[in-house]
């Protein structure tokens, strides 16, 4: 089963953003519980900032090599199929 990673990334109001995945789907997300640290200070304070958001190789990334896994923004943590294998 092919990983699924982010393909196009629209921002919307605050810190929520649409993603387009590579399965098709469509889904929004709100980044602000995932801007934890000094990286992501720029982007919490500033709005026009973490507008600049882009997707790239699946992730989204922002200027000054800041990113954000995957994973945790689509599922909030592990794919469902690698959180079971995890578990086991």
């Amino acid at each position: 089963m092919a990983l699924v990673r982010i393909l196009e990334v629209e921002p919307l109001a605050g810190f929520v953003v649409r993603l387009k995945l590579t399965n098709g789907e469509e889904v929004e997300r709100n980044l602000g519980p995932l801007l934890h640290g000094p990286i992501f200070e720029a982007l919490r304070l500033d709005e026009s900032r973490l507008r600049q958001v882009r997707a790239m190789d699946g992730t989204l990334v922002w200027p000054g090599g800041v990113d954000l896994c995957p994973d945790t923004v689509i599922w909030g943590g592990l794919p469902p199929s690698d959180a079971a294998a995890s578990a086991a």
